[in-house]
């Protein structure tokens, strides 16, 4: 294919990726809101930095408003509740054979597919750590799982062509036939790292404190319920076990799933969730409506409680207007409420 690969959205995800391909000679474009990141990265070059790997790569990168074409293969790589945004300004550059490929966290393939068309979408599912720190510089905290796969389970040319270029990336990225196991089961830990974005505590040091492990397991129960209700079988990666929080688990596999969490998170340059870094660093809102919010939703539709959910949102959005401070005391409505339910 002559044109390059359009990245839209060049934070974390996106640019963490970019800079790996560019690097090893893929023709790489880069679309991102912010001027100045794009600036840096298309004159002294995008800084990767971190226990995994430290280099600078110069990627051409541009504002939605300064490009120009169509291309046939776009990677979404924008905050969950961005895409839709990003879809009206992508979409006219989205060529009629082309596809997007959603490397986002929360069910974002329904919107692309139900504005793209199921055709032209495509999932990876991603868990490595990286930051965005300042216009131009990322933290690459840590390795993680990477996944890609088809929304109606094929496997295509152009999904082994993904999974070929995503694999320069991450040398073990998976090709799979059940992306919405793997998006979903992000979705049950994504709710526990919600909550430990709660106190400034470590994610690690969250999964590791016996006062929060009901809480957080909690979470990940309500969201593993509304999974089996949608005909989805979670899928684990990196310490998470869905298989710990589905119905009629002990609490034995809980806390050894708690325990692997732990252990994984200590180990990353990326000590902090990303929605910990909106709250406290960034001061903006979080992606907890097209996540948190959004599962809750579902479960509602099916006759499904989810009350730790439910709270959890509350306390996001109270964090991010100001209502509540950052701590443990934020936390502490969470283990209160598994007392009583």
């Amino acid at each position: 294919m002559a044109e390059p690969i359009l990245i839209w959205g060049a934070g974390a995800i996106g640019g963490t990726i970019g800079a790996y391909w560019a690097r090893a000679g893929i023709d790489v474009l880069m679309v991102d809101i912010v001027s100045d990141h794009a600036h840096a990265c298309s004159t002294r070059g995008l800084e990767i930095e971190g226990l995994v790997d430290s280099f600078s790569q110069i990627i051409p990168t541009v504002t939605p408003d300064q490009l120009s074409g169509t291309f046939e293969r776009i990677v979404l790589a924008v905050k969950a509740h961005h895409t839709q945004k990003a879809l009206d300004n992508l979409l006219p550059h989205l060529s009629a054979s082309g596809f997007v490929l959603s490397a986002q966290n929360g069910l974002n393939e329904r919107l692309i597919a139900e504005r793209a068309g199921p055709e032209r979408t495509m999932s990876a599912f991603v868990n490595f750590g990286a930051d965005w720190h300042a216009p131009g510089q990322i933290l690459f905290g840590n390795r993680g799982a990477v996944v890609v796969g088809e929304i109606d389970g094929s496997v295509r040319t152009r999904t082994r062509q993904m999974h070929e270029l995503l694999r320069i990336f991450e040398p073990d990225a998976v090709l799979t036939d059940d992306i919405w196991g793997y998006l979903w089961g992000k979705l049950g830990y994504g709710a526990m790292l919600f909550a430990t974005a709660l106190t400034h505590d470590s994610m690690s040091e969250n999964f590791a404190d016996a006062g929060r492990r009901p809480a957080l397991a909690g979470l990940a129960r309500e969201v593993v319920a509304v999974a089996v209700s949608e005909d989805v079988t979670p899928r684990g990666f990196n310490g998470y076990d869905p298989e710990a929080f589905a119905p009629g688990a002990d609490e034995a596999a809980a806390g050894a799933s708690l325990d692997a969490l732990a252990e994984f998170n200590s180990k990353t340059a990326k000590t902090h969730s990303g929605i910990y870094r909106d709250l406290a660093v960034r001061k903006r809102t979080t992606e907890v409506d097209a996540q948190v919010a959004l599962i809750a939703e579902i479960a509602a539709e099916k006759g499904i409680e989810t009350p730790l959910l439910n709270r959890l949102v509350e306390l996001i959005h109270d964090v991010e207007q100001g209502a509540r401070p950052i701590g443990g005391e934020t936390f502490k409505p969470l283990v209160d409420l598994c007392r009583i339910i």
